[in-house]
């Protein structure tokens, strides 16, 4: 019925940065799962754990690029590659992102920098890239991966946190600009999540405890599937209707 939500994304075509591990591979199956034919940015193309098998073992398309997204001619030639190995792009979800810790009295230049290109500067011009595309095309999703970081601040990680709240505002922006076009542009900011990534801090108990104390609802350490799973929401036709915003998958941090 067609007043049914459509989470389908059968014909429809991918871009998944930094998809080799964690949330990257979890959100790159699933829009698979979802239907959608799927282009793996991986800072090494030799490198994908399988992934590219195992996407095409669910009868779809995935196209493993070369891409690491602090390269922005790479980065944006491998977007090229993707529209004209699909013949078009439907979704781009910046996922690629991290950064270093130290407090803010100490904190170096080099690696301000560093964060703030990973995290900020490639999620804009990688979105400029795509969104020329989808906006000639009068259709299109990107989906930025936040951070709980850019709603709290984390003691320690104020440029991690800063960089991941200017995505989330930059998200706004691109979506007030673009709604004419029919591109939505969404933000995604999860807590801790059981990833590679996270395995070594939440491997201390003290810190595992604090964390689990402050996801103040359900008191437990996120799966990559629950974020993964409002990427393919915010990709699909059920989301038509949104644009412009940050949906957190925190287990209820900031709500207290």
């Amino acid at each position: 019925m067609s007043d049914l939500p459509s989470f389908d994304l059968t014909g429809r075509t991918a871009l998944v940065t930094g998809a080799a591990r964690g949330l990257g591979r979890a959100t790159a199956l699933a829009l698979a799962a979802a239907g959608a034919d799927v282009a793996l940015g991986l800072r090494d193309v030799a490198a994908d754990g399988g992934l590219t098998a195992e996407i095409e073992a669910m009868g779809r398309r995935a196209l493993p690029l070369a891409m690491d997204v602090l390269d922005l001619k790479q980065a944006c030639s491998a977007i090229d590659t993707a529209i004209a190995q699909f013949g078009h792009l439907d979704i781009l979800v910046n996922n690629a992102g991290g950064g270093t810790e130290g407090p803010v009295e100490d904190f170096p230049e080099d690696e301000f920098d560093f964060t703030i290109n990973l995290n900020v500067k490639s999620t804009f011009f990688l979105s400029q890239h795509a969104g020329r595309h989808m906006i000639a095309r009068k259709s299109g999703a990107i989906i930025n991966m936040g951070s709980q970081a850019g709603s709290i601040a984390l003691p320690g990680e104020a440029i991690y946190c800063l960089s991941k709240a200017a995505v989330g505002h930059m998200t706004k922006c691109f979506a007030v600009e673009w709604g004419q076009h029919n591109v939505r542009v969404n933000c995604v900011a999860p807590t801790f999540i059981r990833t590679d990534g996270t395995a070594e801090a939440l491997s201390d108990p003290d810190f595992r405890a604090d964390v689990l104390d402050r996801i103040a609802a359900l008191h437990r350490i996120g799966e990559p599937k629950e974020v993964s799973g409002v990427v393919v929401f915010l990709a699909s036709d059920a989301a038509s209707m949104i644009t412009g915003q940050t949906i957190l998958v925190d287990g209820g941090w900031t709500a207290r």
